[in-house]
C-alpha cells in the first residue's frame, strides 16, 4: 500500500543478493517471483526504507511455506550403483541357486542309478555340502564391505578437491552424472562486481599511459569520492557491490581510495535516491569546489550540458549525445552494468540542492559485471568432453545469464535461454522436446528448479544440482546428487549430499573425475572377485562334477580365499589412479549393467584362465591322491587369484603401462596374500586346510607356474583386445 525507498533482500527465495526496490503500482502481466516488485515475502529482509502492507498469504500458502512443503515431498533416490548391485544380486542369487540345484540333482542321480552299495544318507549329505561349497565359492561375501571401503577412500580424495561428502553413495553418483545444473552467481562467476570496461570521450585506451589526462584523473576521483562503500580493518568489503567495484578500480589504478578521501574531504552530499537514480558529493579539488555526480546513464545524459573530451570541456552536442547513447547500448547488450560520471563547479558558500543536479559536465562511463572465474572456461570444456551437459539456472535476468553462458562456452549456437515465466507456459511434452537445447534458465522460482531436475530424470539422466539458498533445497533433495555451497544456508546443506567448500564449479568437475575413478575402481574390485569366483567355483568345480572327480576344494578353503585372502587385493584396487580416458568418455547410462564397458569380457577371460590353471593342477594332484589334488587346486587358485590383482588394475593398460610400482597398496596386498597362504601350509595348519604332508616344493612350483602362466596370458589377451 505504501513504499518509501523500500528495498528488500529476497535472496532466500530467489538466490539473488541484490536488494529489490518495492513499488505500489499494480503489475498487470503474470511475472516470476523475482519480478513481483509490488509484493513482499515472508523470510525476506528489509534493508532500506519503510512500507505498509496487506497480508495475502501465511503458513504453507506463503512462498517460504511452499518451499518447505516441496522439501518434504521431494523424492530421495537410490544411486546408480545401488540400483545396479540390487539388480545384479537378484540375478546372481537365482543363477547360483539353479546351479546348486542342478549339481545336487546330478550327484544324487549318479548315486541313485549307480547301484553301488553306499550309505545313501551320507552320500546325499556330501552332495548337499558340495552344492553349498559352490554357493560359498561363487558369492563374494566381502563385496559389501569392500564397496563401502572404496567409497570411503573416495570421500577422502574428494575432500582434497574441496568437496565434502555427506552421504557415502554420492561419491559414485557424481561419477555417473550426465547433467550438472549449476547456479551462476559465485559458482560460475566470482561473486564480485568488477569494472571491466571504461569509456572516456577522446581517449582510446584509458589508463594505458603513465601520465593521466584530466578525464582519467576525474573519473577515478569521482568513482572513489562519490561513494559510500569501504573496506574495514578485517579486509571485509562493506557497502553496495557496485560501489565496492569502483573503490577497487581506484586501488587497482594505484590511486588508493583511502588516500583520495583523506586528501579531498566530503563537504556535502545528496544521497542516492531510486527516483532520481543518482548521487552527488561536494569536495575541494585543486582549489576548486566541485560537485561530483554518478548515476544511471539515461538520467545523467538527459541532464548533462557539457562533455569532457580528453580533458577539454565542450558543449554536449547531439552528435556526442548519440555517441554516448550508442556506447551505453553496446555495453547493455553485453549484459554489463553501466554507470555514468560527471562533475560541476559550485560556489564556495553554495548549499547544494537537487536543483543543482543539472547542466553538469559528462566525464565518461564505467561498465562492470560479475566476471566468470578464470578456471571455469576450461572446466566447462572438460565437462562437455566428458559427455556432461552443464546447465545454468539463475535468478538473474535473462540477458545477463545468456551473456555469461556464451562467454564461458556453456551455450552452443543452437542452444536457447528460457525464463521462469516461459517455462511455466510450457507443457511437460514441450519441455521434454526442448530440454536438451536449453542451456540457461533465468528468473526461475523454486518450483521451476525442481521441474527442470525432474525433466532430466525422466530422460534417464543422472542429474546433479547446485544451490546455496532455501529456495534451492527442494531441487537439491530431488536431484540424484544435490551439491550445497559451503557459504550457503543450513537448509540447503542439509538437503545436499555433497558440499563444496569453495563454491566453485571447477571443483565439481574435479569431483566428477574422482567419482568416475571411484566407480571404475569399484568395478575393478567386483571384476577381481567374480573372475576368481568364476574360475574356482563355477569352472573348476563344475568340471570336477562333469568328470566325476572329487571336490577340488573344502568349504573352509573357499571361505578363507573369499573372506581373508581376496579382501585386501580388492580394497587395494580401490586405491588405483584414474584411467587415462576417465574424462574423455561418456557417463555410464542409468540402465547399463555393472559389468558393462568390457568388464564382463575381462571377468570371463580371467575366470576361464584361472579355471584352466586350477583344473590342470587338480588333475596333476589327483594322479597322486585326492588329498594332493585338493591341495594343489587350492594352492593354484589362491596364487592365481592373488596374482590376478595385477591385470585387474586396468582393462586397458598392461601392468607395466599402468606403472608396476604406482599402486603400492596392490604390492602390499599381494605380499600379504602370499604370507596368508604360507600360514595354511605350516605344519600346525595343514590338517585344518587339508594339505597332506607329502605336499612339497615340487607341487608348489607346479601350482605357482600354472598361476603365473594364467596371469601372463591375461595380460597378453588384454594387449590383443586393445590393439
Amino acid at each position: 500500500m505504501e513504499a518509501e525507498s523500500l528495498k528488500i533482500n529476497e535472496g532466500m527465495l530467489t538466490g539473488e543478493s541484490d536488494a529489490v526496490e518495492k513499488i505500489t503500482d499494480p503489475i498487470e502481466d503474470e511475472v516470476g517471483l523475482g519480478d513481483r516488485k509490488n509484493m513482499v515475502f515472508s523470510s525476506s529482509l528489509v534493508v532500506n526504507g519503510r512500507g505498509t502492507l496487506v497480508v495475502t498469504a501465511t503458513g504453507e500458502k506463503a512462498e517460504i511455506g511452499k518451499i518447505a512443503e516441496m522439501i518434504e515431498t521431494a523424492e530421495s533416490k537410490q544411486t546408480p550403483l545401488q540400483r545396479k548391485l540390487d539388480s545384479f544380486s537378484k540375478k546372481l542369487g537365482m543363477a547360483i541357486l539353479l546351479i546348486c540345484i542342478l549339481i545336487f540333482s546330478v550327484q544324487v542321480s549318479r548315486i541313485w542309478f549307480s547301484g553301488a552299495d553306499v550309505d545313501m544318507t551320507k552320500a546325499v549329505l556330501d552332495a548337499l555340502m558340495f552344492s553349498v561349497a559352490i554357493a560359498v565359492a561363487a558369492i563374494p561375501e566381502a563385496l559389501q564391505s569392500i564397496v563401502t571401503i572404496v567409497l570411503s577412500v573416495g570421500t577422502n580424495k574428494m575432500a582434497k578437491q574441496h568437496a565434502i561428502i555427506r552421504r557415502l553413495p554420492a561419491v559414485e553418483t557424481l561419477g555417473s552424472t550426465s547433467v550438472i545444473c549449476t547456479d551462476k552467481t559465485g559458482t560460475l562467476t566470482q561473486n564480485k562486481m568488477t569494472v571491466t570496461e571504461t569509456f572516456l570521450p577522446g581517449i582510446e585506451n584509458p589508463f594505458s599511459n603513465e601520465k593521466w589526462s584530466k578525464s582519467e584523473q576525474l573519473l577515478i576521483q569521482t568513482a572513489a569520492l562519490c561513494n559510500d562503500s569501504y573496506i574495514n580493518e578485517d579486509k571485509n568489503e562493506i557497502g553496495d557491490p557496485t560501489e565496492i567495484a569502483l573503490i577497487l578500480l581506484a586501488d587497482k589504478q594505484k590511486q588508493p581510495y583511502k588516500e583520495l578521501r583523506e586528501k579531498y574531504k566530503r563537504d556535502a552530499e545528496l544521497p542516492f535516491d531510486s527516483e532520481r537514480k543518482m548521487m552527488s558529493t561536494v569536495h575541494e579539488i585543486n582549489e576548486e569546489r566541485m560537485m561530483l555526480i554518478k548515476g544511471g546513464p539515461d538520467v545523467m545524459l538527459d541532464k548533462a550540458a557539457f562533455i569532457l573530451v580528453d580533458g577539454e570541456e565542450k558543449e554536449l552536442t547531439s552528435e556526442w549525445l548519440d555517441k554516448l547513447h550508442d556506447q551505453n547500448e553496446e555495453y547493455s547488450k553485453q549484459a554489463l552494468r553501466v554507470l555514468a560520471f560527471a562533475y560541476k563547479k559550485v560556489d564556495q558558500d553554495q548549499q547544494i540542492t537537487l536543483e543543482d543536479e543539472k547542466d553538469f559536465v559528462m566525464i565518461g562511463f564505467t561498465a562492470m559485471m560479475d566476471p566468470p572465474r578464470d578456471a571455469v572456461y576450461g572446466s566447462i570444456e572438460e565437462a562437455k568432453k566428458a559427455g556432461i551437459k552443464p546447465v545454468m539456472i539463475t535468478g538473474d535476468h535473462k540477458t545477463t545469464a545468456e551473456a555469461i553462458g556464451i562467454q564461458i562456452g556453456l551455450m552452443e549456437e543452437s542452444d536457447v535461454a528460457v525464463t521462469g515465466k516461459e517455462l511455466d507456459n510450457m507443457s511437460e511434452q514441450e519441455l521434454d522436446d526442448m530440454l536438451e537445447k536449453i542451456s540457461v534458465y533465468a528468473r526461475v522460482s523454486p518450483e521451476n528448479k525442481i521441474r527442470i531436475v525432474k525433466a532430466w530424470q525422466r530422460k534417464n539422466q543422472i542429474t546433479a544440482m547446485t544451490g546455496d539458498g532455501v529456495n534451492d533445497a527442494p531441487a537439491l533433495k530431488q536431484a540424484d546428487i544435490g551439491i550445497g555451497m559451503g557459504s550457503g544456508t543450513d537448509v540447503a546443506k542439509d538437503s545436499a549430499a555433497m558440499i563444496l567448500t569453495d563454491d566453485n564449479f571447477v571443483s565439481i568437475v574435479k569431483a566428477v573425475s574422482v567419482g568416475r575413478t571411484v566407480f571404475d575402481n569399484i568395478k575393478k574390485s567386483i571384476a577381481y572377485l567374480f573372475a576368481g569366483n568364476l574360475g574356482g567355483a563355477i569352472i573348476a568345480i563344475m568340471f570336477a562334477v562333469i568328470m566325476n572327480w572329487a571336490n577340488p576344494f573344502t568349504a573352509l578353503q573357499l571361505l578363507f580365499i573369499n573372506l581373508v585372502n581376496d579382501s585386501l587385493p580388492a580394497i587395494a584396487l580401490g586405491m588405483e589412479k584414474s584411467e587415462p580416458d576417465v574424462m574423455k568418455r561418456k557417463p555410464q547410462k542409468i540402465d547399463e549393467g555393472i559389468f558393462a564397458g568390457g568388464t564382463l569380457k575381462s571377468v570371463i577371460i580371467r575366470g576361464f584362465l584361472i579355471g584352466i590353471a586350477v583344473i590342470v593342477s587338480h588333475y596333476i594332484g589327483l594322479q597322486h591322491s585326492e588329498e594332493m589334488g585338493v591341495a594343489m587346486a587350492f594352492t593354484t587358485l589362491i596364487l592365481s587369484r592373488t596374482l590376478q590383482t595385477f591385470p585387474a588394475r586396468s582393462n586397458v593398460q598392461t601392468v607395466f603401462g599402468a606403472g608396476f610400482f604406482q599402486n603400492k597398496y596392490v604390492l602390499g596386498a599381494v605380499g600379504i596374500g602370499f604370507v596368508l597362504y604360507t600360514i595354511t601350509i605350516l605344519p600346525f595348519a595343514r590338517d585344518v586346510f587339508h594339505i597332506p604332508a607329502e605336499f612339497g616344493w615340487n607341487q608348489w612350483l607346479i601350482a605357482f607356474g600354472l598361476a603365473v602362466g594364467s596371469v601372463v596370458l591375461m595380460e597378453i589377451v588384454k594387449k590383443i583386445r586393445n590393439k
